[in-house]
């Protein structure tokens, strides 16, 4: 396949943002699924000390697909640590011998997208990338019953974690900045609304979304790949239009200077991100006798206070392939994918203080009570 760069012979770039459990990773996994032979180099900003949603992508992509096209950045929100983490990151896939087709960035359900998008500004980037598109995944199923997202303590975790949204309504404030920020709304999940919830929500919404920004419907992820890349809005020249809501620290041109050369102080008051309220654990999981029953145990170990999110790769009996899992809030998802990292563990995340034997006891129940 001939590589189709942006504009001005730039590679573009596409932000996936929204929060958790919107169905970030789902969209991008059918994205790299359906790539169409261009190589995209992926960068994924989670929390945890296991970047399982690497694992989730690329276990299941093409096979001749190298596991170096997938850049994991764990250290933190990628929109305060973009000296350290991010722009190396960019620097290095761009000295590559072969560059990437379309780089692909899905950030933390905590970051702002602004900060990342001004990031394209440094000079050792703006001149080979573009950022093609903002994309900002919403949960249609949470926003009909009037939340943001389903699961209400990610939502306070997400408030707690972020200095940014030290105000009054942070969640709705993150919520709007990351809509003003879009060239492109999917409403993910939306089988499970129906026609009059969806234009309720489409009302909500659309005045928070600039003038010309698609908002379109999406089910488990499933879109074309021509409508998710290839957008050269250039956003990164854009970005007085997108304004966030609430002018605050993560303002490169203000206090937050990036630069490689200055210091980049994490004990600053200012980048306190309270990230000792979460904590995470790898945690063993034996062979389980079917996908249901793996399903079962995952959503009783959800349901126990303070768990937040739980993804991994599980073993099933009689099956070559792991099973991979992720779970927010009620909902847990699982499939089969070739060439998982650490078959038979999982990742819970959770606030500080979780009940690590009652997890344990619930992941190895396979069977309802």
């Amino acid at each position: 396949m001939t590589t189709v760069l942006s504009q001005g012979g730039k590679i573009p770039a596409t932000i996936v943002t929204g929060f958790l459990g919107a169905g970030k990773t789902t969209l991008i996994r059918n994205l790299l699924l359906n790539a169409g032979g261009r190589r995209i180099a992926l960068i994924v900003n989670e929390f945890g000390d296991m970047g399982f949603d690497g694992s989730l992508l690329d276990g299941c992509v093409d096979p001749s697909c190298s596991a170096d096209d997938v850049v994991e950045l764990t250290n933190g929100c990628i929109c305060c640590t973009v000296a350290d983490d991010f722009l190396p990151t960019m620097e290095m896939l761009l000295a590559r011998e072969t560059p990437p087709d379309h780089i692909v960035i899905e950030t933390s359900g905590l970051a702002l997208p602004q900060p990342l998008v001004r990031a394209f500004s440094w000079p050792s980037v703006k001149t080979r990338v573009t950022v093609d598109g903002v994309i900002t995944v919403l949960d249609a199923a949470a926003l009909a019953e009037g939340r943001i997202a389903l699961d209400e303590e990610a939502l306070e975790a997400q408030r707690a974690a972020d200095a940014s949204l030290d105000h009054d309504n942070p969640v709705e404030e993150l919520f709007h900045d990351q809509l003003a920020c879009a060239d492109l709304v999917v409403l993910n999940k939306a089988d499970l609304v129906d026609a009059d919830q969806l234009a309720h929500i489409r009302e909500h919404i659309t005045e928070d979304v600039r003038s010309g920004v698609e908002i379109i419907h999406a089910e488990k992820g499933n879109l074309p790949v021509d409508v998710l890349l290839g957008r050269s809005a250039a956003a990164e020249d854009d970005l007085a239009a997108r304004r966030a809501h609430h002018h605050h620290h993560h303002d490169h041109d203000d206090d937050h200077d990036h630069d490689h050369d200055n210091d980049h102080d994490h004990d600053d008051d200012d980048h306190d991100h309270h990230h000792d309220d979460f904590e995470s654990h790898v945690l063993p999981v034996t062979a389980f006798a079917s996908l249901k029953d793996l399903e079962l145990a995952v959503a009783r170990a959800m349901a126990l206070p303070g768990v937040l999110r739980i993804k991994g790769a599980a073993t099933v009996t009689g099956k070559a392939a792991p099973a991979l899992v992720q779970a927010v809030g009620p909902r847990v998802e699982t499939w089969f994918a070739a060439g998982a990292r650490m078959p038979g563990h999982v990742v819970v995340i959770g606030l500080k203080g979780l009940d690590l034997s009652s997890i344990t006891e619930a992941l190895g129940k396979a069977k309802a009570a």
